[in-house]
């Protein structure tokens, strides 16, 4: 690849990497678009996105080239591989011939797999924002090319160093984006629960003849003795349902 097109492809997946910010993003999908730009740019076989959690994968997402491939490459390192060891070392794992690691007895399960798919090599890198570790991007080159997926693997690190780091944001700015939406959502029920219960107050005050004070007195102690939360009695007075009509004939006590 050129170094040209090369850069044009590395822009391209650093901007899609910063697309997070949206209601419909799917983890799945955002890394396997990721995933896709990776292979490109390293010619590589396939490549695979490993999140994790307290030592478990609970997420990965895979090239579209070679998707069976890469998910049994993935899948199968439950007991030891590229992702886990680099996600438990929070550093690269430089690129590595399966052959060589295989006579070796490193990562058993996982080279065995890798040689049944021709894979002639494999490197991960961290996936980590902020020293937080979040899980690995693994990267598997065909068994007829060189040990490296690029034609330098100083190169091939970098390059998937940086789409790695710039996939750990993405994902860190969707679960804050995530967490205010959900924070905001709360914080308006809150403000329309307290102005649907002011409108219940004024109604009842009016109903009863009474001050709103005691009007609020009555609205708790129904809610209390119905065991409903007071937003649903404020609503149905609102309403004027007939599940609360009592509430309108009782005479304020001690709350």
């Amino acid at each position: 690849m050129h170094h040209s097109s090369r850069e044009g492809r590395l822009g391209a997946a650093l901007v899609e990497a910063a697309d997070t910010l949206s209601e419909a993003f799917d983890t799945v999908a955002y890394l396997r678009r990721l995933s896709d730009h990776c292979v490109a740019l390293l010619d590589a076989s396939a490549a695979g996105f490993m999140l994790i959690e307290g030592g478990e994968a609970v997420s990965f997402g895979v090239s579209s080239r070679q998707q069976e491939l890469a998910l049994d490459l993935l899948e199968v390192q439950h007991h030891g591989g590229p992702c886990l060891e680099s996600y438990g070392s929070g550093e690269p794992v430089p690129p590595v011939a399966i052959r060589a690691a295989h006579a070796s007895s490193r990562w058993p399960d996982f080279t065995e797999r890798a040689l049944r798919h021709d894979i002639g090599s494999t490197f991960a890198v961290p996936l980590r924002r902020k020293g937080t570790p979040l899980g690995a991007l693994n990267v598997f080159a065909p068994e007829q090319a060189r040990p490296s997926p690029a034609p330098e693997d100083g190169t091939a690190l970098l390059l998937a160093q940086i789409l790695a780091d710039a996939a750990a944001l993405g994902l860190a700015n969707h679960r804050v984006f995530t967490q205010y939406r959900t924070l905001t959502s709360q914080l308006q029920e809150a403000l329309s629960s307290r102005v649907r219960i002011e409108q219940a107050k004024g109604m009842l005050a009016e109903r009863r003849r009474t001050g709103m004070d005691e009007a609020f007195i009555a609205l708790r102690r129904f809610a209390r003795s119905h065991r409903l939360p007071i937003d649903e009695v404020a609503t149905a007075v609102i309403t004027d349902s007939q599940d609360i009509a009592e509430l309108g004939r009782e005479h304020p006590g001690p709350a």
